[in-house]
């Protein structure tokens, strides 16, 4: 064979090689290991979860059962409540400097109140519906349903920019509740039992949490009582799930999957 076409076939099998997309690294999927089981309101459609100072803050779900109120982590009792009017469904919370933020499903609209009284401070809008809230005290992070979330301004909470979740090159939607922790985002997968473990650079899983069997399916009578509330206190490294209609809500320890 002549030097000049063997050239030209190495040439063209390395430019291949090289447009080639590479695969994706296999995440780390996780198992939990169940640390201690709190009670939990089974009526309480939750939508979004919070630990600060010692107490769960939860928004529930909903059309004229929204709530947003403050829960006795031992107990599972409400101790401050307030509840939305009849046309709006409630979904994620945070609290954030003294505030608690609430996102509402489908009317475009968010409420502030004070954290400590529960008084309604004012409301922001926002396009598109509102899902989970999260914050790690410099970015508020907001779902919508979609494979995006969305980075707001912790002060006049517009939208800053939009991150795409995706493991390898496929995009990760129905993301629901958000939790931060760690420098990761955290965020159910709506009607499933997997948590996705999210990169806020640039929205790559880097990891998936396994939660199926943590709740006996006849402690569940509901289709809708999925797996929905991730809550971390930062103090004590500890890590709280539980779901819509759930009898309890669970600590976890996370176990790496060999």
């Amino acid at each position: 064979m002549k030097l000049v076409p063997l050239l030209a076939i190495l040439f063209l099998l390395g430019n291949v090689a090289h447009q080639a997309p590479r695969r994706a690294a296999k995440v780390t999927e996780y198992g939990f290991h169940v640390v201690h089981v709190y009670p939990h309101d089974a009526t309480a459609f939750t939508q979004g979860l919070e630990f600060r100072g010692g107490y769960l803050y939860e928004g529930t779900g909903l059309y004229g059962r929204s709530t947003v109120r403050k829960v006795e982590l031992e107990t599972g009792r409400t101790l401050q409540e307030v509840k939305l009017a009849t046309e709006y469904f409630g979904e994620g919370i945070i609290v954030i400097d003294e505030h608690l933020l609430e996102l509402t499903w489908q009317a475009q609209i968010g409420f502030v109140y004070d954290q400590a009284s529960f008084r309604r401070l004012r409301s922001f809008g926002y396009s598109g519906e509102g899902w989970g809230l999260a914050s790690d005290g410099r970015s508020i992070y907001m779902s919508d349903g979609t494979a995006y979330i969305r980075c707001l301004d912790p002060v006049s909470y517009t939208e800053t920019r939009r991150i795409k979740v995706h493991d390898g090159n496929v995009p990760v939607t129905q993301l629901n509740e958000l939790e931060c922790v760690r420098g990761e985002i955290y965020a159910n997968v709506w009607h499933s039992w997997r948590i996705a473990r999210i990169s806020p650079e640039d929205g790559s899983v880097l990891g998936w949490i396994d939660c199926r069997g943590i709740i006996a399916p006849e402690e569940l009578h509901d289709p809708e009582a999925v797996l929905n509330g991730i809550a971390y206190d930062a103090m004590g490294d500890r890590l709280f799930v539980t779901g819509k209609l759930w009898p309890k809500l669970f600590e976890i320890r996370l176990i790496p999957k060999k």
